[in-house]
């Protein structure tokens, strides 16, 4: 008859022990990599440098720059489309950072899990 529990010795083993240490290791990692995500900015262009769009680890757009000569009457859509292709930019470049960051966390499991 097997011992209720599974394990010789009633204890946890060695393995299971140095996986939830890993595991708070990865955790604590994972902390500090949000906190300096969260503090990070990306910055993208459009239209040769005229529109400018910085971007925070928390996807919040944080500055808009625009240069007066983009800065047509007669033509706001096209500042509108600027705007909006720095602001991607911005936003997958964010993206992307943060990606590589949890990646060497993780490993690459789960893509930083979901977390951003």
């Amino acid at each position: 008859m097997a011992k209720r529990g599974g394990f010789p010795g009633g204890g946890m083993p060695g393995n299971m022990a140095n996986l939830m240490k890993q595991a708070q290791k990865m955790q604590k990692q994972m902390e500090d990599v949000t906190k300096e995500l969260e503090e990070k900015e990306m910055t993208a262009t459009a239209g040769g440098g005229v529109v400018e769009v910085t971007v925070s680890g928390k996807r919040e757009v944080t500055k808009v720059k625009i240069d007066p000569e983009a800065v047509d009457p007669d033509d706001v859509e096209m500042l509108e489309d600027l705007i909006m292709a720095a602001t991607n930019e911005a936003m997958r470049q964010i993206e992307e950072y943060s990606q590589q960051k949890m990646g060497k966390i993780t490993g690459g499991i789960g893509g930083g899990m979901g977390l951003f």
